[in-house]
């Protein structure tokens, strides 16, 4: 268990509870609308287990579209993973704490463990801190480990504020339109899945001009 100062203490004990209530309060005003590739599948009803990857910058309309479905996502043991964990566990999710960089093979035999138990997971693709849209290799390792491809989306919000941060954080404004893309499924390589991921970010900037 991490040692925490009072302050991170006292951050974890407020956070998490604040930006719940936010992302309730907001995600029942967001129109979310699917956007399907030709000869794709979208993911909501499709059997379990699955390997799953969205962007970093997407987490939070993520967690209200697919909340309450058990689905066990790769966080970062970093503090700020620590927030996101104890946040999305209040929409049904279940952190599987590592990273591609830092405590990454702990946290892939977690989620194998997870797939093979018949759960739906999850990874940030870029994550935990980018760079932005590239591809890291931990959702095709455990692909490869399973046997099974990796399903890709993107949850772009219309209307949004854009943080500062690595990742260029989406903060959808209230009432706007939120596209979920969804490629086909993509093999086992990164390659492939830094591939998939592009072309939902390309799906979702096509819907928006038409």
């Amino acid at each position: 268990m991490p040692s925490y100062t009072f302050k991170q203490r006292l951050t974890l004990a407020v956070v998490p509870r604040l930006a719940s209530l936010i992302i309730r309060c907001l995600g029942v005003t967001l129109r979310y609308e699917d956007v399907v590739d030709e000869g794709a599948e979208a993911g909501y009803d499709l059997p379990s287990p699955a390997i799953y990857t969205l962007w970093h910058r997407t987490l939070l309309t993520c967690a209200w579209r697919f909340r309450n479905r058990n689905i066990a996502i790769l966080i970062s043991e970093s503090f700020d993973g620590e927030l996101i964990a104890r946040t999305v566990q209040r929409f049904g999710f279940v952190p599987i704490r590592g990273s591609s960089s830092r405590g990454g093979a702990p946290g892939l035999r977690n989620l194998e463990r997870a797939y093979r138990a018949g759960q739906i997971c999850a990874i940030t693709a870029d994550g935990p801190r980018g760079p932005l849209f590239v591809a890291k290799p931990g959702a095709a390792q455990l692909a490869t480990l399973v046997g099974d491809g990796v399903r890709t989306f993107y949850v772009f919000p219309e209307w949004a504020w854009q943080l500062r941060s690595w990742d260029r954080f989406l903060i959808p404004k209230p009432f706007s339109r939120v596209l979920v893309t969804w490629p086909r499924k993509a093999p086992a390589n990164t390659a492939a899945v830094q591939e998939a991921m592009d072309r939902s970010v390309a799906l979702a900037e096509t819907h928006l001009k038409r």
